[in-house]
């Protein structure tokens, strides 16, 4: 099994809406307002129609739950899903901005679309690593291949 590079994506964020504490843990909505994304076989824009509905718990790990919706230059819409795990420690946390590699966020993003020229990637499994910026978020995505 090898990784192949497939992209890096950059979503702007709103102010996360505070749900607060609740059985599961505390809860808190990340509203997506745009962003880009590009690699070898794809460019285009993030749609301001997504977000993320993050799981804290009370040792500071976060379950992401994601999704998202990438419009290609070429007119391509492309859903995108992903859960993953953020381990953000007190001092990354305090800073608003991670580098990658910093902190343990990994997600496992899937691809959903029925345009023929990206068909291939519903069919692909990928994995990511993020990165935190002030109000926004970064990720280097990178496909299982064999």
């Amino acid at each position: 099994m090898q990784l192949e590079y497939l992209m890096t994506y950059h979503a702007d964020l709103k102010t996360p809406q505070a749900i607060g504490k609740t059985q599961f843990g505390t809860r808190a909505i990340y509203d997506v307002t745009g962003g880009t994304f590009e690699g070898p076989k794809l460019k285009g824009k993030i749609l301001p129609s997504g977000g993320d509905w993050i799981l804290l718990d009370d040792n500071g790990v976060g379950r992401l739950d994601v999704r998202a919706t990438f419009e290609t230059d070429d007119g391509a819409l492309i859903y995108v899903q992903y859960f993953g795990i953020v381990v953000m420690h007190p001092d990354a946390a305090a800073a608003g901005e991670t580098q990658f590699g910093d902190t343990y966020f990994m997600t496992q993003p899937r691809f959903e679309t029925g345009d023929d020229r990206y068909r291939w990637l519903n069919n692909i499994v990928v994995v990511g690593e993020g990165r935190t910026l002030p109000n926004a978020v970064e990720y280097k995505l990178y496909q299982l291949t064999n």
